[in-house]
């Protein structure tokens, strides 16, 4: 019995070595090439991870995702210049343009249409977490002078026993209407047109503002910046305005 055994553990061990001399001729051996690239998606994923729990700090608000342009032989990625990237906007206002070049020039990882995207993902993350009073995020997102303002809000809102109930349906369109770089700051100012469904109760649930059944059209000007020589890719939200 005991020597049954050991023979079939005997060619269990040697069908498993054939296997594996099998499966590395296949695969071949890794290069440097190889374990470079490996190395590279190793770092992206772990810089994703502690985005993630991080609460989402960076909202992939700042420029490209370099996983994207992944480079080739250790050289750096090549884009198109800036000025072709602006121009295939096709924006309307020229100082916007010009704007928009000015930052890319300073910043060479700035994309103005990853950032458009990023913005919109912002945007829904402020006005969701506004709603929600999440202080947590707001405070990643927007700029010591905004999040005041917010928070204050928010307070007084609470203070009254009154709660917001809202749904995020969508953004119809969101466009740069100013571009800006002064002092090493850069600043992208957006228009967005979005849709929600909200509505405030009082304390005892009663509807005083809003509606919980309509879709509502919102429209929304905002102004995020951030130091084009910081480490810290994040922008932030430092100004609101509505529309003229």
């Amino acid at each position: 019995m005991q020597g049954n055994i050991d023979i079939f553990t005997l060619l269990s061990l040697v069908v498993a070595v054939v296997a594996i001399l099998k499966l590395r001729s296949v695969l071949g051996k890794r290069t440097s090439d190889d374990e470079a690239r490996v190395n590279r998606k190793m770092r992206a994923q772990q810089a994703r991870d502690a985005a993630d729990a991080a609460g989402e700090k960076v909202v992939k608000l700042p420029g490209r995702d370099r996983d994207d342009f992944e480079p080739q032989d250790g050289a750096e990625p090549a884009l198109p210049a800036i000025e072709e990237r602006v121009q295939a906007m096709n924006l309307k206002d020229s100082g916007v343009a010009d704007g928009l070049i000015a930052i890319g020039n300073k910043d060479r990882s700035f994309d103005p249409e990853h950032f458009l995207n990023g913005s919109k993902h912002a945007y829904e993350m402020v006005v969701t977490g506004f709603a929600e009073s999440n202080r947590e995020m707001l405070k990643d997102l927007l700029s010591a002078d905004v999040f005041a303002g917010f928070e204050s809000a928010i307070a007084d809102r609470e203070s009254r026993g009154e709660r917001v109930e809202q749904s995020f349906v969508g953004i119809k369109t969101a466009n740069i209407i100013g571009a800006d770089l002064s002092q090493g700051e850069a600043s992208v100012t957006v228009k967005f047109l979005s849709q929600l469904i909200t509505s405030t109760t009082d304390k005892e649930g009663q509807v005083i503002s809003g509606d919980p059944q309509k879709v509502q059209n919102v429209t929304d000007i905002w102004t995020f910046a951030r130091e084009v020589s910081s480490q810290d890719p994040n922008w932030f939200l430092v100004a609101t305005q509505a529309p003229h």
